[in-house]
């Protein structure tokens, strides 16, 4: 599974997670994104499963500053939109935060539902809290990359006692 990004550079250089993929070879950094990749997008209308791996050749993460998150999400990147089912951030500045994750969390999330865990695990090595991220999702993300239809994760959010905000 290729990895890229796709850079708005709006944040801090220093703590780009995006940035530090790219500088690791862990990523490409693009400026127009492929018809064939998936597109992590938190607005999206489909949440991403599993068999998104069958339809896709690479998944794309899209760095911006959540503050200008709806603004940057309403661009068409082309691709195939997904938003990624309820994880917590283990980053230090949104730690436990339900669904407010760096680049690089949402691109090891989305990786690990689509079957790549091995991946994910070597894109959250390079950050000293990445192992924080996957210690309060692994039993989720497993779960997760089970599931073969949306329908099922609500009643799995259930299970674990997560309660989501609708807007």
């Amino acid at each position: 599974m290729n990895v890229q990004v796709l850079m708005f550079k709006q944040d801090d250089p220093k703590k780009c997670t995006a940035a530090k993929l790219v500088k690791f070879n862990l990523a490409k950094s693009v400026s127009r994104t492929k018809p064939n990749t998936i597109i992590l997008d938190p607005f999206a209308k489909q949440t991403l499963l599993h068999r998104d791996s069958e339809i896709a050749d690479s998944i794309t993460g899209i760095d911006c500053s959540w503050n200008l998150a709806e603004s940057a999400f309403s661009k068409r990147f082309g691709g195939i939109a997904r938003k990624l089912p309820p994880l917590l951030a283990g980053n230090p500045v949104n730690y436990s935060k339900l669904g407010k994750l760096t680049t690089v969390e949402a691109i090891a999330g989305g990786v690990f539902i689509m079957g790549y865990e091995s991946l994910a695990l070597e894109l959250l090595s390079k950050f000293s809290w990445g192992h924080t991220f996957y210690d309060l999702n692994q039993d989720l993300l497993k779960d997760y990359s089970r599931l073969e239809l949306e329908e099922q994760i609500q009643p799995l959010l259930q299970e674990y006692g997560i309660v989501q905000n609708i807007d």
